[in-house]
């Protein structure tokens, strides 16, 4: 019988140590290439978001949270824009440049939740009664500025509405936006509760509010800025006496005939039409008025972060 010559210790050696290196030569291709996968999709993931993380901060009162989300201030074309379409009144008009300072805004309405986590529960009955998590409505100008009043006093921050500016600029989502018709979308249903959606469901066939945050947030990772309901801004409605971005009267409206102008209101509510609805459209009452379509939202200046 044939026998085949036996191998020697050395070449047993060598073999061993050329296997040893094969294995150690895959294990590194290997880990290379799972570092190098975990590169790729983190700069794919950049690439793709090609944004900076949102801010936000927490401010808690009488065991209620309140989520702000910080807004970069910049430059912006306020009024009827491009995307607005033939949908503008002509209170929008002309388009103008605008610029605002850094500030946070609330990433939600005001709740019943936390309205009533700072103000007496039967200071004010919203007519969606029951719904926590639903905006506080049936709120007045002068209810609303009661509430910051309370609120700054127990938190020691300084909250207030935001200018019309500011809350125009954060809804089209600052200096993020994508330039949306509505605040975060260019479809009013994925953004918006309104009178086209806000009926039916365990809601009831009548329509009303709907809890914050269901839809689609805009750029900024804010939630409603259209529809739900309106909000409240600080400012007086000036298109009644000012022509031409002018005022008609200097020094108009005088110390002390406040209560007969109007306040503004912005974003639509869940009664109202998709129009009503657009990032630059305007509403405006008297401060003493309130009803279930209106609300607010919260702004607060960096400074009493400290």
């Amino acid at each position: 019988r044939d026998v085949a010559p036996s191998r020697g210790l050395g070449d047993v050696y060598k073999r061993q140590e050329e296997n040893v290196l094969n294995e150690s030569m895959k294990r590194r291709v290997k880990a290379l290439t799972v570092v190098l996968a975990i590169c790729l999709i983190t700069v794919f993931i950049r690439c793709q978001s090609n944004e900076t993380p949102i801010q936000q901060l927490i401010v808690v009162v009488n065991g209620d949270s309140i989520e702000m989300v910080f807004v970069k201030g910049g430059t912006f074309m306020m009024g009827c824009t491009d995307e607005q379409g033939c949908d503008c009144e002509d209170n929008e008009k002309p388009a103008r440049k605008e610029s605002v300072s850094d500030f946070y805004i609330g990433k939600y309405e005001v709740t019943q939740r936390l309205w009533r986590a700072v103000m007496d529960t039967d200071s004010i009955l919203p007519f969606n009664g029951g719904c926590e998590d639903c905006p506080m409505e049936n709120v007045s100008w002068k209810n609303a500025q009661e509430f910051i009043g309370r609120l700054n006093a127990m938190t020691g921050k300084t909250f207030r509405l935001p200018t019309e500016a500011e809350w125009e600029y954060a809804a089209r989502g600052g200096h993020k936006s994508k330039h949306y018709k509505y605040s975060g979308s260019n479809q009013v249903s994925e953004v918006a509760w309104y009178v086209g959606n806000s009926s039916g469901g365990q809601y009831g066939e009548a329509g009303t509010t709907r809890p914050v945050g269901l839809k689609k947030s805009n750029e900024l990772g804010l939630y409603d800025m259209s529809g739900n309901v309106w909000e409240w801004c600080g400012d007086l409605y000036t298109k009644e006496y000012k022509q031409g971005g002018k005022s008609i009267h200097p020094g108009w409206p005088f110390e002390g005939t406040y209560l007969f102008f109007r306040r503004i209101l912005r974003g639509g509510s869940w009664g109202g039409t998709a129009e009503g609805c657009r990032v630059s459209y305007i509403d405006y009452d008297i401060e003493n008025y309130s009803d279930e379509y209106g609300g607010f939202r919260l702004v607060m200046e960096p400074e009493s972060i400290k």
